[in-house]
This record gives C-alpha cells, sequence and structure tokens, in this order.
C-alpha cells in the first residue's frame, strides 16, 4: 500500500478477511495495492475452516441489543457499552470492527454482513428492520427463531451422545484386548509349544501383527481421518458427503425432513419480518446444510421470480413432501404463508425428534450386543486351548 506522500508500505495486521483489511486501511487514505492472506496450522484456517461466534453468545448479544434499542439507546452507545462488555475475544473484536463501521456512516446490517461470520439470514433481517423502521420487532423475532433452531439443535446432538460414548468404550476396549491383552496371550502359548486351534492362531496372529505395526497403523489412520475431514471440507466432498446422506436408510429420511424443518422456520421468519418471498427464500437457501435441497430452493426462487406460486415451484423440485407442498399451497391461499411455514417447521421437528428417539432405542443395544459378541469372541479364542490342555492333564 502506499500513503499520501507516495511512500510504499507493507503491513502485517489482523482481520476478518482480506476484503475488511482492505476496507479499514482504504478508510484510513492509504492507497492499497494488495492484501494477502497467511493459511496455515498457525492462522486458524485448517482445511478452510473459518472462525465462529458461539451460538448462544450471539442470542445473549441480540438480547441485549433489544433491550437496549427499546430502552432508546443511540446505536452507538449500543455497540459501544456492548463491545466494552463482551468477554468473547473473538467476537468482542469484531464488535469493535462493526462499531467502527457504524460510526463511519454504515448501516447496521453493512457493517455485520461486512464481517462474513454472521448468518444471512441475519443481516437480511436487520437489513428490512432498517428499511421499515422496525429494527426492534426484527430482533425480537430473530431471537425467538435462534431460540428454538438452536433447542431443536441441542436435543438432536444431545441424543447422540451415549451411543458416541459407545462406539468409543468399544475402540478403546479392542484397542487394549489386540495391543497387550493377545500378545500377553501369544507370549504364554508360545513358551508352553502348545498346539493352538485354528480360531487362536488367526487371534494370536493378528494381536501381534497390530502390536508389531502400532506406530505405523496408528499415524496413519489419524491421517486417513484429517485427510477425509479435509476432503469433505472440499466443494466436491461436501457434495458426495451430502448425497450419501440422503441414501443412508433411516438416517437419510430424518435428514430431508430436519432440512425441511430448517428451510420452514428461516423462510417464515423472514417473512414475517416483512421481506418479499423471492429475497427470503434466497435467504434461506443460504441457512441449509445441504447442498441439494440449497439447489433445489433456488431453482424454485427462480420459478417464483417468473410468477409461479411457491406451492408448484417446490412441488416441481420432486423433492419436498407432499404434506409440506400443499400445507404451503392452503397458507398461499389465505394469505397466512408465514404461519404455515411455522406449522410446517413444528411438525417435522417433532417428528425428527420422534424418530432419532426411535432410533436410538435401537441403535444402543444393537451397539450392547455387538461388543458382547466382540468380547465373547475374543475371550473365546483365547482361552480355548487352555480349556483343551486342562482336559488333556486330567486323570485317567
Amino acid at each position: 500500500m502506499a500513503d499520501e506522500r507516495g511512500n510504499v508500505l507493507e503491513q502485517v495486521d489482523n482481520g476478518f478477511s482480506e476484503q475488511e483489511v482492505r476496507d479499514r486501511y482504504v478508510q484510513q487514505g492509504y492507497l492499497v495495492y494488495s492484501v494477502k492472506g497467511r493459511v496455515g496450522l498457525l492462522s486458524g484456517n485448517l482445511f478452510g475452516s473459518k472462525k465462529r461466534i458461539p451460538t448462544d453468545t450471539f442470542i445473549v448479544f441480540n438480547q441485549q441489543l433489544y433491550t437496549l434499542i427499546k430502552a432508546g439507546l443511540p446505536m452507538l452507545m449500543v455497540l459501544d457499552l456492548l463491545s466494552r462488555r463482551q468477554r468473547h475475544p473473538y467476537f468482542k473484536s469484531l464488535l469493535e470492527n462493526v462499531r467502527e463501521r457504524v460510526k463511519s456512516g454504515q448501516l447496521l446490517s453493512e457493517a455485520f454482513e461486512a464481517q462474513q461470520v454472521v448468518p444471512k439470514i441475519y443481516t437480511t433481517s436487520v437489513l428490512a428492520g432498517e428499511r421499515s423502521g422496525s429494527l426492534e420487532e426484527v430482533l425480537n423475532r430473530y431471537i425467538s427463531y435462534q431460540r428454538i433452531t438452536s433447542t431443536f439443535r441441542k436435543k438432536l446432538i444431545s441424543s447422540l451422545w451415549y451411543p458416541a460414548l459407545l462406539f468409543v468404550a468399544l475402540t478403546v476396549m479392542l484397542s487394549f484386548l489386540f495391543t497387550y491383552v493377545v500378545p500377553q496371550f501369544a507370549e504364554l502359548y508360545r513358551s508352553m509349544n502348545a498346539q493352538l486351534p485354528n480360531i487362536t492362531k488367526l487371534m494370536l496372529a493378528f494381536g501381534t501383527t497390530v502390536k508389531g505395526y502400532f506406530y505405523i497403523v496408528f499415524p496413519t489412520v489419524i491421517a486417513l481421518i484429517v485427510a477425509a475431514v479435509a476432503w469433505t471440507r472440499s466443494e466436491k466432498g461436501s457434495d458426495a458427503l451430502d448425497k450419501l446422506r440422503f441414501k443412508l436408510p433411516l438416517f437419510g429420511d430424518m435428514w430431508m425432513r430436519y432440512q425441511v424443518a430448517l428451510f420452514s422456520r428461516t423462510l417464515a421468519t423472514l417473512l414475517a419480518g416483512g421481506l418479499p418471498l423471492v429475497p427470503s427464500l434466497e435467504t434461506a437457501r443460504n441457512a441449509l446444510g445441504s447442498r441439494k435441497i440449497s439447489t433445489l430452493v433456488e431453482t424454485a426462487a427462480a420459478r417464483v421470480r417468473e410468477g409461479r406460486s411457491l406451492s408448484t415451484s417446490l412441488e416441481e423440485t420432486g423433492f419436498f413432501p407432499d404434506m409440506a407442498v400443499e400445507m404451503i399451497e392452503v397458507g398461499e391461499s389465505t394469505g397466512a404463508l408465514h404461519s404455515m411455514l411455522n406449522s410446517i417447521a413444528e411438525f417435522y421437528e417433532e417428528d425428527v425428534q420422534n424418530a432419532m428417539t426411535a432410533a436410538m432405542q435401537l441403535i444402543e443395544p444393537v451397539i450392547l450386543i455387538f461388543m458382547a459378541i466382540i468380547v465373547a469372541f475374543v475371550l473365546i479364542a483365547l482361552y480355548l486351548p487352555i480349556f483343551s490342555l486342562g482336559a488333556q492333564i486330567q486323570p485317567q
């Protein structure tokens, strides 16, 4: 970059994005030639990941923002107060940047959008509230939306904890058996020079091999996991993973219904905030966790822009459930689309939660039975020669 006198300078600085750093120095009067980001293990961009604001922290911030604005405080004073009281370091620096942008004349929605880490539904909703003069109402509605979706997400995650713990316990148990217990039995039988059954020979060979090559196998497994995570973060890997989710038995249907519930809840919130249908659809698609459904919603938005109804446009995608399409059609005909969308979201959220509970009740005993079978197989294979030797040394 260059200053007013034409001096060329190089500066190392922190920022949320290259564009944000560029805008900051342009506002200070510099001529910026280029901005280069540092990507690596120490820069926080491993696998292309970005820093995120914790959901609970963002909900509390918006609750405080809503309360202070409702009390009549000026926006700059509100942002200054909230940034000084914010304990999360990353979010604190973000709020300070938002305050500086608002102070320079930007709208609150524009200042948050420039950070590139805030949900699109939030900046769009705030923009609609700023234009209509109903920012308080929009913030209150967004807080309710975030609380409902956050609670639902936490319930789903909590239902997966016990099966995950069982899987970890199974992995630890098998690692201990094959790296310590089985090699000990191998030494014992080798010293006894005993005739071993084929099943025992197979078990001992596997255990000693795992122990002997553990320092190669373990780093290889870690490297494969890291490579798999990096691949799923790529565009091609993300598309493949998204398609795989829908093909999974039982869970594929649950994933689809969850995405429909999320889409309905998001679209209802945007429409209730006063946004037109097409911009609401374009924003709602960004909140989805599925590339496939996001693309279908984009196609439906294009058809709505051409003059078709939302229900017809979604039905033509061939993906959305018939009941959801029919309820949307009723909502369009009665002029209560956002209320009907909320009803769809509530129905599918409860449906997914019930299906998840039933699936976990089935999966948990299956994992326990699988663990019992593995342990029984290993113990039988290890102790079978001992039983044979005991029978041979019994007095005739």
